[in-house]
């Protein structure tokens, strides 16, 4: 399938299927999910490429887009592209000093703030920026400051509604091009300043082509929820190739209401991240154990027959036996589907993973009760997939990140650096030429990520090589596989390893609170105060029951030996965590110093 150039998408698709649904999006003041023809949307598109030719918008000129998820922010983004300028993309969580750096680091001039903390962020910056000059404020109930320098959004339609800028709009569109220099997408900063990834055109039609050829069994009768914020290249891409093959796109404005939004839309696919299923792993565990105990050995049995099944037989290409498929057939008609009636994934075809490594045992947990997990792997420099798994629950293997896309070169370099090419993958980061020729050798892209290929041509992801911690024992630890065993107890939060030059591994641990309230409850113990729960003997025997049951399948020198409960969580705003939630290891660290040095006392 051919993959138009995206600043034309709206307008082509709008010539074919003018009636049929493009998008959805819940009003937030009635509830009701509306939806969005592909008429509607083109025409929404083009008054927005007027009005930013009106605002001074130049092509290639950088616009950002600060927002949760928002109907109003796709059409932003295509016209956008339509006029080819460059979309830069915030998260809705970033902090001033966050925005103010790509702001100035992008030399933009015009942002467009979704809601009213977006807004607030933004004028905040603007106040002191050489470059911010106009914040688009999008929802209608965002209170502006009176400053010139800010405009609704419904007069910013207006100025596109009253343009006469259509020969111009035209004469741009003829000039779009492979080479139209799409987004600037920032990455998130965990070892240093964030870099913006440059990815044109080129990059996204190449992404759309490959996908075209590895994922032929979607169709327009496909709804997709887009879960993740469509500033991650994971979601952006996918909720852009869901628009190339006409499916719907259901946008999801507060990932706060995921459970209620779920069980409204029931896509057929979504993406997300490992932990999002790791929690659906805890919470099914969990009601699994308050059930009676015929009840229980049921449930048990029934995900054990579904292990059987499809991780036995279905992932390696193999027919089960009758009597197998039979049971399977029984219990996923019956059990497993009101399971997923419940969570509101009851209609999932497949459920596109990344982002980080999903642990084998929730992997095949979610396959044993009937979710089609689909891992894979891939990085804002690749614009998202590198390699999946095959997504129609056959030949797969829960273990890896799948097998390599089409037309993605991958090969294994010094210290088992995984390493990228092809067309897919990004010339390098704006305005970076020192960082450009550390991220390249002979050509390939060096992705940070050790792993390795297996006989059968599969990835396996082992850590990020730049945060391995060696001990002073000289032991490597990598601390996210360390951190993922503990974050499937239903008991931990959060959790950040450290170790480094360290005589033993040590753990910084945020407590899941309110399950641990009604277990203290339920165990009679008494406090007045978090502080005082964390620091009763009884809660920190308990935890170090958990921690080590949790990580016997690691070996002794990775194992936590001692470890700290916090009672406030690790936070974008304290700058401890990365607007994707990745820990900032050197700030925590920095943070936590005189508690580190509390668990390496003698």
């Amino acid at each position: 399938m051919y993959c138009t150039h995206y600043g034309e998408i709206a307008f082509e698709k709008a010539k074919k299927f003018a009636n049929r649904t493009a998008l959805k999006y819940r009003d937030n003041v009635s509830g009701v999910w509306k939806d969005i023809t592909w008429g509607s949307l083109a025409k929404q598109v083009r008054i927005i490429a007027k009005a930013l030719i009106e605002m001074g918008v130049k092509e290639e000129e950088r616009v950002a887009l600060f927002s949760q998820n928002m109907a109003d922010m796709v059409a932003v983004d295509l016209a956008c592209q339509a006029v080819r300028a460059t979309a830069v993309p915030l998260y809705a969580t970033s902090s001033a000093s966050q925005v103010d750096f790509i702001v100035n680091d992008a030399e933009i001039k015009l942002l467009f703030a979704g809601e009213q903390l977006q807004y607030d962020v933004a004028t905040q910056v603007l106040e002191k920026s050489n470059f911010l000059k106009k914040i688009v404020a999008v929802d209608s109930n965002i209170h502006l400051r009176g400053i010139d320098s800010s405009i609704s959004f419904e007069d910013f339609m207006k100025h596109g509604e009253s343009s006469s800028a259509d020969d111009e709009l035209e004469a741009r569109r003829s000039r779009l091009s492979e080479n139209d220099l799409t987004t600037l997408i920032y990455t998130s900063g965990t070892t240093g300043e964030p870099k913006g990834v440059i990815l044109r055109q080129s990059n996204y039609q190449h992404i759309m082509k490959i996908h075209d050829i590895r994922l032929k069994n979607i169709s327009d009768k496909d709804l997709s929820l887009a879960f993740l914020p469509m500033c991650h290249i994971f979601e952006r891409a996918w909720s852009y190739f869901c628009l190339h093959r006409n499916m719907v796109v259901a946008i999801n404005q507060n990932p706060k209401e995921i459970q209620k939004i779920l069980k409204e839309v029931r896509p057929t696919v979504m993406c997300a991240v490992p932990r999002f299923w790791e929690k659906i792993h805890i919470g099914v565990n969990e009601k699994i154990d308050s059930f009676s105990p015929l009840m229980q050995k049921l449930m048990r049995h029934a995900i054990k027959v579904g292990e059987e099944y499809n991780i036995g037989y279905r992932s390696k290409g193999k027919h089960a036996p009758y009597g197998l498929s039979l049971r399977y057939k029984l219990y996923n008609a019956t059990l497993f589907k009101i399971l997923k009636k419940v969570l509101g994934l009851d209609r999932g075809r497949f459920f596109p993973t990344a982002g980080a490594a999903i642990s084998p045992e929730v992997n095949a947990f979610l396959h044993s009760v009937g979710f089609n997990i689909v891992a894979g792997y891939g990085l804002t420099e690749s614009t998202a997939t590198v390699s999946c798994c095959n997504p129609f629950n056959e030949n797969y293997d829960i273990s890896s990140a799948g097998d390599i896309m089409p037309e993605v070169e991958v090969k294994i370099g010094e210290n088992d650096e995984i390493l990228l090419r092809g067309k897919s993958i990004t010339e390098g980061y704006f305005n970076r030429p020192e960082i450009n020729e550390q991220s390249f050798i002979d050509g390939w892209f060096r992705t940070g990520d050790a792993g390795y290929l297996t006989k059968e041509g599969r990835l396996v992801i082992r850590e990020r090589i730049k945060e391995l911690f060696k001990t002073s024992n000289g032991k490597y630890v990598a601390p996210q596989q360390v951190e993922g065993k503990l974050l499937l107890d239903k008991y931990i939060e959060q959790a950040a390893v450290v170790a480094d030059q360290r005589k033993f591994v040590s753990a910084l641990i945020v407590p899941a609170m309110p399950t641990l309230k009604a277990y203290a409850e339920s165990a009679k113990i008494s406090f007045s105060s978090d502080e005082e729960l964390l620091q009763n003997p009884k809660i920190i025997s308990f935890y170090e029951g958990r921690i080590q049951q949790a990580q016997k399948e690691l070996a002794p020198f990775e194992q936590v030996k001692r470890f700290k409960l916090l009672s406030t969580p690790f936070s974008i705003d304290n700058d401890e965590l990365t607007p994707t939630l990745k820990l900032k290891r050197k700030i925590i660290s920095m943070h936590y110093a005189d508690e580190i040095e509390e668990m390496y006392k003698e």
